[in-house]
């Protein structure tokens, strides 16, 4: 199925600890280049998210953010330093014995001290279990986005290349008449030259002249490689497969026989249709940048 490069994907999720919010931005690139925003206690498993990043995608530059938030149990907890509410205390009593004046240290003098009050020890395990577990979830989702803008561009691209041979019928269908016009131009124009360099033209030498031109302006292979390259177009699109770098190739070829067609034009209806045919391969062009 086609997928596109665009996408974003946000899951939220909690457990006893706390909170998690994953969110993914995802845009085209010739590669797969993820840019992490993990939180410094989180920074450890960058090795598991790289390796469950590369099951899902192949291709795109991903911005990919985490946001915790502990549970306000978890964040009120802390623990008294007995020990050293006591040996303050003592050392208290042998200072006053000795300067017999001060006054003695309030509890908010106690507690001010460093290492009075800290915090209890935190474990992340249990949260950053679930921040691998919700990363799933929302790369799952991701995948599911770049699907329907997936389905999106393959909509259009298929529409654009019915288009293509819409075109590419109505010039063979022109091609005889065209063949024509040119050689009834170009035998005059001939005719006057020969006539200058001889009292009688030649007829023979014009008409070799006639059909080495035409070989020359003729656009059938050009016709039958556009037939080709849409077909190959058509059957890109249906694989299973990232195809994005292929689509892209054929892009330029499409783009290159269209040039070649537009420049070998000898008429203003041909030259109408293979501006248009460009301007239909330009639209697939900008929309494959997109195909991971």
């Amino acid at each position: 199925m086609l997928k596109s490069m665009t996408a974003f994907s946000r899951v939220q999720q909690s457990n006893d600890i706390g909170e998690i919010v994953w969110e993914i931005k995802s845009v085209n690139h010739r590669y797969l280049e993820p840019m992490f925003k993990l939180p410094e206690d989180f920074k450890l498993l960058e090795p598991d998210i790289r390796q469950l990043l590369g099951r899902f995608v192949s291709r795109g530059k991903l911005d990919i953010g985490l946001r915790y938030k502990l549970n306000r149990k978890i964040q009120t907890s802390i623990q008294l330093n007995a020990d050293l509410v006591k040996n303050l205390r003592k050392v208290e009593r042998e200072v006053l014995t000795i300067v017999h004046e001060g006054h003695s240290l309030s509890v908010s003098d106690i507690l001010r001290w460093p290492g009075v009050v800290d915090e209890m020890e935190k474990d992340f395990k249990p949260l950053q279990e679930l921040a691998l577990s919700s990363l799933t979830s929302a790369l799952e989702q991701l995948v599911d986005s770049r699907e329907r803008e997936g389905k999106a561009l393959y909509e259009m691209i298929a529409s654009r290349c019915k288009q293509v041979t819409e075109i590419v019928n109505k010039v063979q269908q022109r091609r005889p008449e065209m063949m024509e016009a040119m050689r009834q131009k170009w035998s005059a124009q001939l005719n006057d030259k020969l006539a200058e360099w001889s009292e009688s033209a030649d007829s023979g030498r014009l008409e070799q002249e006639l059909a080495i031109l035409a070989q020359k302006l003729d656009v059938e292979e050009e016709l039958d490689r556009l037939v080709a390259h849409v077909a190959e177009v058509e059957q890109v699109l249906d694989r299973d497969e990232s195809v994005g770098r292929r689509l892209d190739f054929l892009m330029q070829e499409l783009n290159r026989e269209a040039n070649t067609l537009s420049s070998k034009s000898q008429d203003a209806e041909t030259t109408r249709l293979a501006v248009d045919l460009k301007v239909l391969i330009e639209q697939m062009r900008e929309q494959v940048q997109n195909i991971e």
